[in-house]
């Protein structure tokens, strides 16, 4: 399938993603608890802004602001009828911001979890599932999205849902899944267990990876387990600015433009192909993130050891996967704040 991910990785050895979307439209005045997707319609000059921000600070990809586009997320703000409609505005802002570039710049249509748990175990039908996403999917490529960009998935199931749903649209896409549970995904998907699963979905994504989780040291120990199963297929890899942290009634980041700017080429020489950043994650990280990634030489695979010193402990001994038990932790780190 040509495309124009497809057509921009031809032609780069690493892509730069953009940062966080919920950390930026707090600080332009989004309220906890709102839909940031009803913006796209009450203030699109705002989340113009946030993907001119990701542009102007180097970001070759950016997604749209769709996350909780779904109509079983929207449900909870009434909006669940609009889903295809304001996934299309988010994708429509992105192709303006996009096309005005002046470079080659991709819009990812961000979709995220259902937030339903999927049969066997809860109530939400794999064809229920199918129908939720693809009626996102239809919104955003009418909106003008590059590819799909399915985000923050813990189950395997809901994965394999969205998949299928895309091909119907068809519509290339990437997908990534959030490993926050001591290497695994909620649900206990571990980094192999992710690589077996793209390799084996009849609609395999044109990459994969990880994003948000528990911090940037952890991201990477799972970027390495993609690393170790030997696809060809190009990783994502997309960690939080630091660790969260409440300061005066806001949850902080403590991550550093310095820091991330580490992380970034260490994700490059662990094996990624497509890097950003996920919550936290400002403008001024990204410029410090895409200096770093011109400007630093591709090194060797960093150790668990090396990861550590440099952007500090894990928050577990172990990603599951039973390579890294020695894997030193958090509370011995020397991170930067």
């Amino acid at each position: 399938m040509t495309n124009a991910l497809t057509k921009l990785l031809e032609t780069r050895d690493w892509l730069m993603a953009d940062g966080a979307t919920g950390t930026n439209l707090f600080n332009m005045g989004l309220e906890s608890g709102d839909a940031p997707e009803l913006w796209n319609e009450k203030h699109p000059d705002r989340i113009k802004k946030l993907y001119s921000l990701a542009v102007d600070n180097g970001s070759d990809i950016f997604l749209t602001n769709s996350f909780g586009g779904n109509a079983a997320r929207l449900k909870l703000h009434d909006a669940g009828h609009r889903a295809r409609e304001l996934s299309r505005m988010s994708a429509e802002i992105g192709r303006e911001v996009a096309d005005a570039a002046g470079r080659p710049v991709i819009v990812a249509g961000s979709v995220g979890p259902t937030g339903e748990i999927m049969e066997p175990v809860g109530a939400l039908s794999h064809a229920d599932a199918v129908e939720i996403f693809h009626e996102q999917a239809e919104g955003l490529k009418e909106g003008g999205a590059d590819v799909l960009w399915l985000e923050t998935i813990s189950a395997p199931e809901e994965y394999r849902a969205a998949a299928e749903a895309f091909a119907l649209a068809d519509m290339p896409w990437c997908g990534t899944m959030s490993f926050d549970t001591a290497g695994r995904t909620m649900m206990g998907v571990t980094s192999q267990d992710m690589s077996q699963l793209v390799e084996g979905l009849p609609n395999a994504p044109l990459a994969y990876g990880a994003n948000c989780g528990t911090g940037a040291p952890d991201l990477l120990r799972t970027v390495l387990g993609f690393a170790a199963q030997g696809n060809e297929r190009p990783v994502i890899a997309k960690g939080n600015a630091g660790i969260p942290k409440y300061v005066d009634g806001h949850i902080h980041y403590d991550g550093t433009p310095e820091l991330m700017a580490d992380y970034a080429v260490m994700a490059r020489d662990c094996g990624a192909t497509i890097i950003g950043g996920c919550c936290g994650t400002m403008p001024e990280h990204l410029a410090a993130m895409r200096e770093a990634l011109e400007t630093r030489p591709r090194g060797t695979r960093p150790t668990l050891e090396q990861i550590a010193e440099t952007l500090g402990g894990f928050s577990s001994a172990s990603d599951g996967t039973g390579d890294d038990a020695a894997a030193p932790a958090r509370r011995r780190s020397r991170r930067r704040g």
